[in-house]
């Protein structure tokens, strides 16, 4: 599977689940008009995939807006899944609309445990996992001072997913575009981990598309 991924440019959407108040029809045009002005200064040079990250469908939010962007762009949508002994119910409640490539997290987990960011540093996964306890750990210590519960157990293993996809897929297919659905991204959600590959240099602001709608 991750042989067939180099033959694509991965696009990864990230922002808000199914409480995304939004119509996913009036937010995914936006985004597919903002995705295509970026390809005019960068084209991709492969075909282009969307890469999912195991999300039920809903109504509104991400899994409905990523089905309206890969219609309007015609493309097909790969599938990152965690595996059943990180959350069991992941893989089996995960939109398949139009996936033709589905990779679990541990191929590339294992992949960036073997890969070292520079000679003699830590492996690109080692990083990113401190970064996430440091990240999580300060987010819980605002929440704190506000009077505000602990973020959920399950936030650091989804924060894993979202970075090793991204960091993974950008190098297996030497680039990547990674595209917001909204302007503004709470400090309590998975999406604001986002910082994380770009702290790490693992992801470029280049690679970025800010919402702007």
């Amino acid at each position: 599977m991750i042989e067939e991924l180099r033959h694509y440019h991965p696009l990864v959407i990230e922002g808000m689940g199914g409480y995304d108040p939004r119509d996913p029809g009036v937010v995914a045009p936006l985004i597919v008009a903002q995705l295509q002005n970026h390809w005019r200064r960068q084209k991709p040079s492969k075909p282009v995939l969307l890469m999912t990250q195991g999300d039920p469908y809903e109504a509104r939010g991400i899994s409905a807006i990523t089905r309206l962007v890969a219609d309007a762009l015609c493309v097909s949508r790969g599938l990152i899944f965690l595996d059943p002994d990180i959350a069991a119910y992941h893989a089996p409640n995960a939109d398949r609309y139009k996936v033709s490539l589905e990779i679990p997290y541990s191929a590339l987990a294992d992949l960036l445990a073997a890969r070292q960011m520079k000679a003699g540093g830590a492996p690109a996964l080692v990083q990113i996992e401190a970064r996430i306890e440091a990240h999580l750990a300060e987010k819980n210590a605002r929440r704190a001072a506000a009077a505000k519960p602990r973020l959920p157990d399950y936030y650091p293993a989804f924060a894993r997913l979202q970075e090793v996809t991204k960091t993974a897929c950008k190098q297996i297919c030497n680039g990547i575009t990674i595209a917001h659905t909204s302007r503004e991204i709470s400090d309590s959600s998975v999406s604001s981990f986002y910082q994380i590959g770009l702290e790490l240099g693992l992801i470029a602001p280049v690679d970025m598309v800010p919402f702007d709608g």
